[in-house]
């Protein structure tokens, strides 16, 4: 069924661009130079987020900030080997992704560790590039207290998904 999903919404908009008298190609070549206008105001973002996320991974920073929280990390109820996790995955999805599945590979997927990372990368956003992708599409260029906010919902999710894997395994 997911095979007839796009030809059946490319035809839907088709039947209802004839059936309002308008030009779909015209339609859709408006959506195509807006969705590049989108793309060309998004760029500078995201190229300066993901430059700075691989220095900050090239430099070391990251494993000697992960090995300085550990004691918080475990205080709090979070495993420490998933510091280095917590500490990515506000900034890059992808990079969060490579340090769970390292993990993962470390520890095993069923094991605590494995679980916890999971439940992890499911419960939180990767919100530098959230915010700078959608306030950036939106022209918005005074975050105020939405990263603060959005950082404290991340912290909320690795709680709870730490604590939620401890208590159910």
């Amino acid at each position: 069924m997911t095979d007839y999903v796009v030809p059946a919404l490319l035809l839907g908009a088709s039947l209802l661009a004839l059936h309002r008298k308008e030009n779909a190609y015209d339609l859709l070549l408006q959506g195509g130079a807006e969705g590049l206008k989108l793309v060309f105001s998004i760029l500078p973002a995201l190229v300066v987020l993901l430059t700075a996320v691989q220095m900050l991974k090239a430099s070391g920073a990251m494993e000697l900030l992960s090995g300085f929280l550990a004691p918080v990390f475990q205080f709090l109820g979070i495993p420490p080997e998933t510091a280095m996790l917590v500490l990515i995955r506000p900034i890059s999805g992808s990079a969060a992704l490579a340090v769970g599945a390292d993990l993962m590979a470390q520890h095993g997927p069923d094991s605590m560790i494995g679980r916890t990372v999971a439940v992890m990368l499911g419960s939180t956003e990767t919100t530098f590039y959230t915010i700078s992708v959608y306030f950036g599409a939106a022209g918005v260029h005074k975050t105020r207290y939405a990263i603060p906010a959005a950082l404290f919902a991340d912290l909320v999710g690795f709680l709870m998904a730490s604590w939620t894997v401890r208590w159910m395994w």
